[in-house]
């Protein structure tokens, strides 16, 4: 994606953290001092006693998003921006995070980077979910993963897969978890998922506590889309952890990578296997 000049930028804050105020006041300075306008979405602003501006209209008004907070603030923006197609960097309040990985402290030397343009933007892979209820087809977009799992721990959920319109697997457990490249250190992990170089074009089937031991993770091409059917007993779909919609038996979900990817703006030194070493011990 071609760099833009960043004259403007829309700040929003983890919700539920009005502690972030002197943080907000802290950011804006530093931008300001590049030249760099700086708005906050009407959340944030509320619930920092600031002005702010509706999140739609923040996207087309700023050149890049600025989210404070951790992955999970930075997930929940890059999902609510998709269709504008404008890249969002993280600044991480606690903990350095797999997505978030600028602090405050370093915010001052990175804002100037990113004024001489001296920074990268990564594409991310999202995935696209389509299902239909009530006569009408509903489409969401997850960065992390799609989980399908069952709604009562009493019952085993029994999943069909198909690939490209051919049967696939049958999967009998817990759940399955559809995940991108970047949602792969996440509940995938967990799951005994493999972890995936975040850049790639591809994604991954992992099941959650299968009935069988034979089935295993499997990636497959982003090229590939899959449906997944539920024939015996409903199931929920849980979309990067934020949003649920219960699916009903015998309907089908339809997955595939988005044509589109997300953007996300980094150090030009960033690297991702040092965030694995740090995050997940290797090498210790």
């Amino acid at each position: 994606m071609q760099k833009r000049e960043i004259k403007k930028v829309g700040v929003i804050l983890r919700p539920s953290t009005p502690e972030l105020k002197s943080t907000f006041f802290k950011l804006e300075k530093i931008f300001n001092k590049h030249g760099i306008e700086v708005y906050i979405d009407s959340i944030s602003g509320g619930m920092i006693d600031v002005m702010g501006m509706n999140f739609d209209l923040l996207c087309k008004q700023c050149d890049i998003l600025v989210t404070v907070g951790g992955d999970g603030t930075l997930i929940s923006v890059v999902r609510r921006s998709f269709n504008c197609d404008i890249p969002v960097f993280g600044v991480y309040a606690g903990k350095l995070g797999f997505l978030a990985d600028v602090s405050v402290d370093e915010l001052d030397d990175f804002v100037a980077n990113l004024v001489r343009g001296k920074y990268r933007i990564d594409e991310r892979s999202v995935l696209e979910a389509s299902i239909t209820k009530d006569g009408e087809e509903i489409q969401m977009y997850a960065f992390n993963d799609i989980v399908l799992t069952r709604p009562s721990i009493s019952n085993m959920i029994n999943i069909q897969t198909l690939v490209d319109g051919k049967a696939f697997n049958t999967y009998y457990g817990d759940g399955v978890i559809v995940s991108t490249p970047t949602g792969s250190t996440a509940y995938n992990l967990s799951a005994g998922g493999p972890v995936l170089f975040p850049l790639t074009q591809v994604f991954t089937l992992t099941p959650i506590c299968p009935h069988s031991l034979t089935q295993r993770p499997v990636v497959l091409p982003g090229t590939y889309s899959i449906e997944m059917r539920t024939p015996t007993n409903p199931a929920l779909m849980i979309v990067d952890g934020q949003d649920m919609i219960e699916i009903e038996m015998d309907q089908s979900v339809y997955i595939k990578l988005a044509e589109k990817t997300a953007k996300l703006i980094h150090r030009e030194e960033f690297n991702y296997f040092d965030v694995l070493k740090q995050k997940l011990n290797w090498g210790e």
